[in-house]
């Protein structure tokens, strides 16, 4: 398992907490193995299929093109998000996994809870863009300030949709974001594209990410998924601002 260098080591921070401050991101190579990966990509695909019963909490979201005017696809070939997968036994094993958990202890402090952990399944063909946004202005969290973990099960290529991010984007705090027919996004003025990069990946790669780094990733245009899990976990000083009764976030640490 190694983590990726920067690409000036000489001017860059070196501990893990300094890079993770610096740059908003930091890619772990070899994170879960091959044979792991494919074990979860056969669950998510059952969960899809509905060929597994869900659990209870575990909710299935098809594309919005799908839905609307899409083509036929085969069963469970229509699925955007799998949501709530800390209700599933084997999830919760990736969630609560000693490689991960470490390196949120060393960000967000202990105890660790879990804020969301889904599935992004991203279909060949039809698997839609997730438009530019940062993740804390969807969320009743406070401070914005909470790190996910983003891990593709299938190679994450620029043809399939795989991230891309603005280094470093996270220091200039929330953006303006705004409603579009089926996203949130930041308004187009308001960053450069250019400073966007793609991050494509190998699977079983991990992401570890701020939640105010500017990111996205573009429709799957191939003829492949790109299965990928996205966990988002709270520290201590992390807390619920909403106007409904709190969730409970459970601890994973």
């Amino acid at each position: 398992m190694t983590i990726s260098e920067p690409a000036h080591p000489d001017r860059a921070p070196h501990t893990l907490a300094e890079r993770a401050e610096h740059d908003g991101y930091f890619l772990v190579e070899g994170l879960i193995p091959d044979g792991e990966c494919s074990l979860f990509v056969e669950r998510l695909q059952e969960f899809a299929a509905t060929a597994r019963a869900l659990p209870e909490g575990l909710s299935l979201h098809r594309e919005p093109m799908v839905e609307t005017n899409g083509p036929q696809l085969p069963k469970g070939h229509d699925i955007r998000k799998i949501g709530g997968l800390i209700h599933d036994d084997l999830f919760r094993k990736l969630i609560t996994r000693k490689e991960i958990i470490d390196r949120m202890r060393d960000i967000v402090g202990e105890p660790i809870r879990l804020f969301r952990a889904d599935a992004l399944m991203k279909p060949a063909q039809v698997g839609s863009e997730k438009g530019v946004h940062q993740d804390s202005p969807y969320w009743p969290i406070e401070p914005m300030s909470l790190w996910s973990c983003w891990i593709p099960f299938d190679d994450a290529t620029l043809d399939n949709g795989c991230l891309m991010v603005v280094k470093g984007s996270h220091r200039k705090g929330p953006m303006p974001h705004v409603s579009t027919q089926n996203d949130y996004v930041i308004p187009t003025d308001r960053y450069d594209g250019d400073d966007l990069v793609a991050v494509p990946m190998k699977r079983g790669t991990g992401i570890f990410f701020h939640s105010l780094l500017i990111h996205g990733s573009a429709a799957n245009t191939s003829g492949t998924p790109r299965r990928a899990v996205t966990m988002s976990y709270l520290g201590p000083h992390h807390r619920y601002v909403g106007t409904k009764q709190a969730p409970e976030y459970p601890t994973v640490s």
